[in-house]
């Protein structure tokens, strides 16, 4: 069972896809939004990384914290925006790899589908 930790700012939606990854054979630790991802990741032994955060500069700053850690730096990471097309451009002009990008509205297949597509 794989590990995953998500991280949103969105307490209700954080339950909901909890559940959605859970019901699909992922094991989730969600959180809200936190600056010591890092540490979090090492703690739970997180193989993978969801981030939805209601401002993009939010998972953003994320993103670059968990890419900056060495260890971390191939980490799978889904993010799910309400900004897709500005996601994308900030994902680009940074290499992005091992990134799977989501636009809202979106379902709990779609996420688990792209954590599996991720893990291949």
């Amino acid at each position: 069972m794989r590990r995953i930790l998500l991280i949103d700012d969105t307490p209700e939606i954080a339950e909901l896809l909890t559940y959605a990854l859970r019901d699909r054979g992922f094991d989730v630790f969600a959180t809200g939004f936190t600056t010591s991802v890092n540490d979090l990741i090492g703690e739970q032994g997180a193989e993978a990384l969801v981030l939805d955060c209601s401002v993009y500069n939010m998972s953003e700053s994320i993103f670059d914290s968990v890419r900056e850690e060495p260890g971390h730096a191939q980490l799978p990471v889904v993010i799910i925006s309400d900004t897709p097309e500005e996601a994308d451009k900030s994902l680009q002009k940074r290499n992005a790899e091992k990134v799977f990008l989501i636009p809202k509205p979106f379902t709990g297949a779609q996420v688990a589908r792209a954590l599996e597509e991720l893990f291949k």
